[in-house]
């Protein structure tokens, strides 16, 4: 039977947090391009330090790290810890060179360098990742949903979807702000309410009258075999390292006031991921006490095949009904301020990368607000029918966060700190090799075979025990390497014409001397097309310690005109 007293008060929060997100819409100066996706770059350092903390504790991170500790123990609860150093290393890695080049999305620097066709093919493992990461957070939400107020999957998932687009597409990343500060406030407010209760009520259901937390059979630590200690390591640098990649925090990086603001931001972040994993795991150790079975309520073991539901569980069981509609609030709050980061980001790459830089350099500032609109609106209803129609989004969001380690992180890392050297040949060989390592590795969860089978591979299990996925990473950025390093050899000792054989223009500045017929076919000419090599200044000075506050980026055109020249053509002012 539906709660109709928690739906009303989940409406009722909704349309606060909604008022809220239109009133921070009206904060916006202007249109602009920045205004929108940045905030006008004038985010300071404790709303950006909410937000951020917001965003990547969302639901998955809640009900994931209880889950972690009632299944396997904190030994294998990698989340919290890992997401934690992902923002410490984005800050030391990425943080003032991205910022001192003045870029607006994370693919910036990929179109810069690389041309805007093949830097905007670095979008789609981005997006994937934004989408999956959505409906798998939407799906959390309608989970908890069904087990505490009985209400479908297919109406919370929907709702809460059309809510975050709405005040998303209201004020852009001013609405985004400051409804995740709102929601954090809830995140807390509703965990640290309830955990008392649950510790408290527990009390009357333990599995003995003497068990603490300090029992053999609660075991919350949790152990790792020796023969799983690639997979534990491999698991912590994914999660690390394929956290980096993600427009939504560079968006709040690049939101800050400034370079130092940015730099404490990512710190206090990752503290305050920590702390907040520490009520989440504590409901998962409580139903690890817990028997069951002695609930009246209940009356049967609780396995894990059902661990997805522990913190909707032990709210539902062990709070009172008030309480318990307090650590939904906080669960709803988690999903949607990480939703709506993910609808934003993906929104924000798709208008600027995608339509502008590829399609319409022309674009006015108003025509490419109602894209940016329009295509928030697509991600969400995209993200709600998966979240509603997969039954493997889980692993669907694995695969995705594989993809954005072993392709993203390597090229992001050599754009920015190899920049002389990369070029398209290897951007594209390290893409493909990349991925196409990563799926032979396969994902038996949603039907990929795992054709190549590496060192101790378990056949009981289908388990790849060997870290392919850091060995496809790796490799991916060493194929980079190798394959620009030959084709800058290749074209610049004139083994093959840079005219004839440079098909993706990355050696312009070769281009030099170029002899083409005139179109009676009777008079040779020369013709001098003076260009620009293709390379990231920005991105390279910024490393050094020059701050360019006003940029203009120079790039080629992907392919060579069909006369055979060679134009340079302006990439963005900001």
């Amino acid at each position: 039977m539906i709660d109709w007293y928690g739906l009303a008060g989940i409406i009722i929060f909704y349309t606060f947090v909604l008022a809220i997100g239109v009133w921070a819409g009206t904060k916006q100066k202007n249109n602009g391009e920045e205004e929108v996706m940045l905030a006008g770059r004038n985010v300071g350092l404790f709303v950006g330090t909410l937000t951020l903390t917001a965003t990547w504790v969302g639901g998955g991170y809640i009900n994931g790290t209880a889950e972690a500790l009632f299944t396997t123990g904190l030994a294998w609860c990698q989340v919290p810890l890992g997401y934690s150093m992902a923002l410490i290393m984005g800050a030391i890695l990425f943080v003032k060179p991205m910022r001192e080049a003045h870029y607006v999305t994370m693919l910036d620097p990929f179109q810069a360098k690389y041309g805007n066709r093949i830097g905007g093919l670095l979008f789609l493992p981005a997006l994937c990742g934004d989408v999956f990461w959505i409906a798998s957070v939407l799906a959390a939400l309608g989970a908890a949903l069904t087990v505490i107020l009985d209400i479908g999957s297919f109406w919370s998932v929907t709702i809460s979807a059309i809510f975050a687009a709405a005040y998303t597409v209201a004020g852009g990343l001013y609405s985004v702000t400051y409804t995740d500060v709102l929601q954090l406030i809830f995140i807390v407010i509703g965990l640290c309410l309830s955990l008392p209760f649950a510790v408290f009520n527990s009390g009357k259901y333990l599995k003995s009258p003497n068990i603490t937390i300090f029992s053999p059979e609660v075991d919350w630590i949790g152990h790792v075999d020796s023969q799983d200690y690639g997979l534990w390591i491999e698991s912590l640098l994914l999660l690390v390292f394929g956290g980096i990649p993600w427009q939504a925090y560079f968006q709040r990086v690049l939101s800050l006031r400034s370079t130092k603001s940015a730099y404490h931001l990512s710190v206090l972040s990752a503290l305050f991921c920590i702390l907040m994993a520490i009520p989440a795991g504590a409901f998962g150790i409580i139903a690890r006490m817990v028997d069951w079975k002695s609930i009246p309520d209940y009356g049967k073991d609780f396995n894990t095949d059902e661990s997805n539901s522990v913190l909707p569980l032990v709210l539902r069981e062990l709070c009172p009904n008030w309480v318990a509609f307090f650590g939904l609030g906080a669960v709803t709050a988690a999903v949607m301020s990480s939703a709506d980061a993910g609808i934003l980001s993906s929104s924000s790459m798709f208008t600027r990368n995608i339509y502008k830089l590829s399609f319409r350099p022309k674009a006015s500032e108003h025509e490419l607000i109602w894209v940016l609109r329009i295509s928030i609106a697509v991600i969400a209803t995209f993200a709600c029918v998966i979240a509603l129609t997969s039954p493997s989004i889980y692993y669907l969001s694995v695969l995705c966060s594989d993809i954005v380690y072993v392709i993203l992180f390597p090229q992001l890392l050599l754009v920015v700190y190899w920049e002389k050297g990369a070029n398209s040949y290897g951007c594209l060989a390290a893409y493909f090799i990349g991925l196409v390592l990563r799926i032979l590795g396969g994902e038996p969860g949603i039907g990929i075979p795992q054709i190549m089978k590496y060192p101790g591979y378990d056949v009981a299990t289908q388990t790849q025990k060997f870290p392919f996925k850091t060995f496809a990473m790796v490799m991916s950025g060493l194929v980079h390497v190798i394959v620009s390093t030959l084709a800058a050899y290749v074209f610049r000792n004139n083994l093959l014409s840079p005219d004839r054989w440079d098909v993706l223009g990355a050696f312009p500045e070769l281009h030099i001397n170029r002899v083409e017929k005139e179109h009676n076919g009777k008079e040779l000419r020369t013709k001098e097309g003076i260009v620009m090599p293709r390379s990231n200044k920005p991105i390279a000075e910024a490393v050094k310690g020059t701050r360019y506050s006003d940029v203009t980026i120079v790039s080629t055109l992907d392919q060579s005109p069909p006369d055979g020249s060679v134009v340079a053509h302006e990439f963005s002012q900001f």
